[in-house]
C-alpha cells in the first residue's frame, strides 16, 4: 500500500495510507448509485403529481432551465458533500476513505472544487478512465484533480492512532489549568508522553514522579493539582489546548 507522510500544522508526522484503487472505485459506485436513485425516485414524483406532462409543455428552453434546476444536486453531488463533510462523500463513508491535503492542512471549499473540475474531465469523458490510468500511474494514488488540488484520498481503515503522536483530542469548551505549559516544544512534549506511556505500562511510578519535578523546573509552573499522573494527563492536555488555539 502507497504510505503518505503528512506534515501537521503542529510540525508532527502522521503516515496515512492511501486509498487504494478498489477503494475509490467501489466510493463512486456507490456514490452513482445515490445518483441515480435520487434521478429515479424524482423521476417518479413528476410523473405522479403531473408535473413532468406540464414540463413537457414548455418551450425547450424553459425545460432545459427547469430539469437542469431539478437534478443539479447530482451535478453538484461531489463538491457539495465534500465541502460539507470535510472530504468524504456517501460512497466515501462507506468504504472509509477521505480527501486530505498533502501539507496538512484541512482542504478549502477551493481545493475541492478544483477536484471537482476536473473530475469533469476525468469521469464523465472517457467513463473514467482517464482517473483509473492516472491513479494507478500515481506514486500517491492521485488522479489529475487531486495532483492540481494538492490533495490526496486515503483509507481510514487503517488509520494512524492518535496516541502514536502528541497530538489529542480537546473539547472546545475545555478549560486549561497551566497556561505556562506554552514554555514547552513540540519536541519536549514528545518525549514526555512517550516517557509517561512507558512508565505507566511498567508502573514505574519514580520516573513519573521524576517527569513531573523536571517539568515544573523547566516550566516553572506553581500550585499543581492532583496526583503525579493527574499533573501529566492535564498538563498534556493543556499543551494541546494552547497549540490547537494560538
Amino acid at each position: 500500500m502507497t504510505q503518505l507522510s503528512i506534515n501537521t500544522t503542529q510540525n508532527v508526522n502522521i503516515n496515512f495510507t492511501a486509498a487504494s484503487v478498489g477503494d475509490r472505485i467501489f466510493a463512486q459506485l456507490l456514490d452513482f448509485l445515490v445518483m441515480i436513485a435520487y434521478a429515479v425516485v424524482v423521476g417518479f414524483v413528476l410523473d405522479l403529481t403531473g408535473l413532468a406532462a406540464a414540463i413537457e409543455g414548455l418551450d425547450n428552453w424553459s425545460k432545459m432551465a427547469i430539469y437542469l434546476l431539478i437534478y443539479s444536486p447530482i451535478m453538484f453531488y461531489t463538491i457539495v458533500q465534500e465541502s460539507l463533510w470535510e472530504g468524504q462523500t456517501i460512497g466515501k463513508r462507506i468504504m472509509k476513505t477521505k480527501v486530505i491535503k498533502l501539507d496538512g492542512y484541512q482542504a478549502s471549499f477551493g481545493d475541492y472544487l478544483v477536484r471537482w473540475l476536473f473530475r469533469l474531465v476525468e469521469i464523465f469523458i472517457g467513463n473514467g478512465i482517464i482517473a483509473l490510468i492516472t491513479v494507478i500511474a500515481s506514486a500517491k494514488n492521485q488522479r489529475l484533480g487531486d495532483m492540481a488540488a494538492g490533495t490526496a484520498v486515503i483509507t481510514l481503515k487503517n488509520k494512524i492512532n492518535i496516541n502514536h503522536t502528541i497530538i489529542q483530542d480537546v473539547h472546545s469548551d475545555y478549560v486549561p489549568t497551566y497556561p505556562l505549559v506554552i514554555k514547552l516544544s513540540d519536541n519536549d512534549v514528545r518525549i514526555i508522553k512517550e516517557t509517561f506511556e512507558i512508565a505507566i505500562v511498567s508502573r514505574d511510578f519514580q520516573t513519573i514522579v521524576k517527569l513531573r519535578e523536571k517539568v515544573i523546573a523547566v516550566t516553572g509552573i506553581k500550585n499543581q493539582s492532583g496526583n503525579d499522573q493527574d499533573f501529566i494527563r492535564t498538563l498534556l492536555k493543556d499543551y494541546n489546548y494552547y497549540t490547537q488555539n494560538m
